[in-house]
């Protein structure tokens, strides 16, 4: 397993670098299979004391990421309290994938119609166009759309995008504000 730590704003010391590979070491133990796994401390210059260090791990394996972060006043509270995050993402992630449990992408599918013209309609009445601030380069992943919403979730986004083998396109899945899901297929004209 690979770890990568990155500072924001702080200097990452010798001691700081033992102590996160020695807690995502643990993880190890839940999950054998990572990759690689990127640990990034921030040190926010906000007002308030209780969130001043961030912790954020990012874990990679098998084409699957799962992350998480917290704010606390002290640096190792939020990297003790973020492996904790993980390690419960980590026993949700194996109980899913293990004991197949399904979700009802059925809903999702009847509303795609709706969405498709809510999202069109939304971008058709912006009056001034905005300026693309930030490019971000991916490997859009093969996968079936029940593994997409997975990641989606575990990633905690609002949209995931993916490759669907089954329609041999790239898709869009997307959290609604109703709190059901969508899925976005470009056809090709």
């Amino acid at each position: 397993m690979k770890v990568i730590v990155h500072g924001r704003n702080i200097d990452v010391t010798d001691y700081m670098r033992e102590f996160i590979a020695k807690k995502v070491g643990r993880l190890e133990r839940y999950l054998p299979q990572i990759g690689e796994v990127r640990a990034e401390l921030t040190q926010n210059m906000t007002r308030s004391a209780d969130d001043r260090f961030t912790a954020q791990i990012t874990v990679w394996t098998n084409g699957q990421i799962l992350r998480a972060e917290e704010s606390t006043s002290d640096i190792f509270a939020s990297i003790d309290t973020t492996v904790d995050k993980m390690s419960s993402q980590i026993r949700r992630f194996k109980g899913r994938r293990y004991e197949s449990k399904r979700r009802a992408a059925q809903a999702a599918l009847k509303q795609v119609e709706q969405t498709v013209a809510a999202v069109a309609e939304e971008v058709a009445t912006e009056e001034e166009p905005g300026r693309i601030i930030r490019r971000k380069e991916f490997v859009v992943q093969p996968m079936d759309e029940e593994e997409a919403l997975e990641q989606m979730e575990l990633l905690g986004h609002d949209f995931f995008i993916f490759f669907n083998p089954d329609s041999n396109n790239v898709n869009v899945i997307y959290r609604r504000r109703d709190g059901n899901y969508g899925l976005l297929q470009p056809l090709t004209s």
